[in-house]
């Protein structure tokens, strides 16, 4: 079978390091809100504030980060990143410790952490592109896209567990420690003679190098509404995830555990649609898949306004998630796949960086948007508008497959294609 077979030791190694950190990520779904809401009694307002305000001012930061990404060797930039995070992490238990733990730290820490995630993610694609032949990197976003939905199955609810027996600190101490194995495993993967980037026009970085990555998307006409669709259907599922938290824990009364489980459970349905998607695509075509999931994706959250109290509730959650994490699970490594494709190497970091930045910007101003609708409304309308918008996504998808890129980066023309 073409999706079991080996990719290299290397690769191995970093698909490693990749599953450590997504298993302390699953660890702490949610840590933050959960400390907001029960440590800080943080309303919905404040909630959905270190939610949008952490990936936004991240986004900002992370701007320059992705042209220093691209002039700079991949494998160290996502150590020092690593390292990064882990220290931000570990500073919230030690304040949490001395009792100075606060909202104005939580907020920094997310920033931190975003835009670390941003440039992280922006040296890793560079580095999958460069390490795996372009036939398997589908296999190689697969299991990546595979590894984040199986450790968010496992994950949460142990989280929510060691939230009611150690404290609500102890998930982000686990995520934190995730990030330093995960950089020990990426000195695991060696060098390889991974040669420094060069580039032209001197060392120091230029207004159109933070660009660059817009500008490619912008003129490509797979790229350009495949962000589109990506940021707003992205930002619109995650306007909701602080409002759902505020919703459960608080006014229908679920415990930790239970608000983990209700959307831990059934992100098996997201590993399914990750290990589907290199065969579905083999036989049905990479848009066509595309089309399906991305489109089937946009039809369950709405689903979310109906929830309730008790054991109904959690299985209306598990109904909803399930579709829609399944759908996710076969989407998001066909786009990750399309980004690296249409993508030349030289340029790759930046494009990732952009891509990154847009949609935390787009959740960042969706979650503050739908934190105040709640605030005027309630959690539960907002969470239904949210649902209804998201219907309309699908017509952001592109309607036709350019299957080639030219050297630098450009999308080819039909007749390319067709030669292709």
């Amino acid at each position: 079978m073409t999706g079991g077979r080996t990719l290299g030791r290397r690769f191995g190694w970093l698909w490693g390091a990749y599953a450590v950190s997504a298993y302390g990520t699953g660890f702490g779904f949610g840590a933050f809100p959960l400390i907001a809401v029960l440590v800080l009694d943080s309303g919905p307002t404040q909630v959905a504030a270190l939610a949008a305000a952490g990936r936004a001012v991240g986004a900002v930061v992370a701007v320059p980060l992705g042209p220093w990404v691209e002039f700079h060797r991949k494998r160290p930039v996502m150590i020092a990143m690593d390292l990064v995070r882990f220290t931000a992490l570990m500073s919230v238990p030690a304040a949490f410790a001395l009792g100075r733990l606060g909202f104005v730290q939580l907020l920094a820490v997310s920033v931190v952490v975003a835009a670390a995630d941003i440039a992280f993610k922006a040296a890793c694609g560079a580095y999958l592109k460069a390490l795996v032949p372009p036939e398997d990197l589908l296999i190689a976003n697969g299991r990546f896209e595979s590894t984040t939905w199986s450790a968010t199955v496992v994950g949460p609810p142990l989280g929510g567990a060691a939230i009611g027996i150690f404290g609500p600190v102890a998930t982000v101490v686990a995520d934190a420690v995730s990030y330093l194995l995960s950089a020990l495993g990426l000195r695991a993967v060696g060098g390889g003679g991974e040669p420094r980037p060069e580039r032209g026009g001197g060392p120091h970085l230029r207004a159109g190098d933070l660009l660059e990555g817009w500008r490619h998307i912008l003129r490509h006409p797979v790229l350009r509404p495949l962000l589109f669709n990506t940021v707003l259907a992205n930002g619109l599922i995650m306007a909701t995830e602080p409002l759902m938290a505020v919703l459960m824990l608080g006014r229908l009364g679920f415990s930790p555990w239970e608000y983990g489980l209700a959307f831990a459970a059934p992100c098996v349905g997201g590993l399914i649609g990750a290990r589907l998607a290199h065969r579905l695509a083999a036989r049905f075509g990479r848009h066509r898949v595309l089309l399906a999931a991305g489109t089937l994706r946009a039809c369950w959250p709405v689903g979310l306004v109906f929830v309730g109290p008790g054991v109904p509730g959690i299985v209306l959650v598990m109904v909803v998630q399930f579709g829609l994490v399944t759908c996710c699970g076969l989407f998001n490594p066909v786009v990750a796949t399309s980004r690296l494709d249409h993508t030349a190497p030289g340029r790759v970091a930046r494009t990732l960086t952009a891509w990154s930045v847009s949609s935390s910007a787009a959740i960042a101003a969706l979650t503050a948007l739908w934190g105040l609708l709640a605030a005027l409304t309630s959690p539960r309308t907002a969470i239904a508008a949210a649902g209804v918008l998201l219907l309309a996504t699908p017509l952001l998808l592109p309607r036709r497959d350019h299957t080639a890129v030219t050297e630098a980066g450009e999308p080819a023309d039909d007749r390319m294609v067709s030669r292709r």
